[in-house]
């Protein structure tokens, strides 16, 4: 491994998201966090698998993430599923914000991790909803792609 690698610490990942959904443009976010749900990230505490993203008013929030409780925080701790805004440029916003209301995507948050700077950072993605077909299909992909590394590993 280079020394050039980039450290980024993954706190937390939506799988599911790449089976529910076609992902389209990934950008990068910033998030607006308190102190205690900085120190509960960089512990490793946190879950985006429910949540989402949502314009509201001239920015985009962050729905539904969970951040537990730091615990050393005692009352000064921060609401576990508040809404957090992201940290876009103007440009990006204006986009997610078109594709949203006009075309009917989604905005999902794919990775939430810690950058090399110690910043929380998000990446989302545009998405399109899969129909029940779409969701069969990459699973049987996926199974004949396991199903074909098998057959090579036991035969080669």
């Amino acid at each position: 491994m280079s020394n050039d690698a980039p450290k980024q610490k993954t706190v937390a990942e939506n799988r599911r998201a790449r089976f529910d959904y076609f992902l389209e443009d990934n950008i990068e976010a910033g998030i607006q966090l308190l102190g205690t749900e900085i120190k509960a990230l960089r512990d490793g505490r946190a879950n985006i698998a429910e949540s989402y993203v949502s314009p509201e008013g001239n920015e985009m929030v962050l729905i539904n993430a969970d951040i537990p409780p730091y615990k050393m925080a005692n009352r000064f701790n921060h609401e576990p599923r508040r809404h957090r805004k992201l940290l876009l440029h103007r440009r990006q916003i204006d986009k997610l914000m078109a594709a949203v209301q006009r075309d009917g995507r989604t905005i999902v948050p794919i990775r939430l991790y810690i950058n090399e700077a110690g910043k929380a950072k998000l990446e989302i993605a545009l998405a399109k909803g899969k129909k029940l077909h779409d969701k069969r299909e990459t699973s049987a992909e996926r199974d004949w792609q396991r199903d074909k590394a098998r057959l090579l590993r036991d035969k080669g």
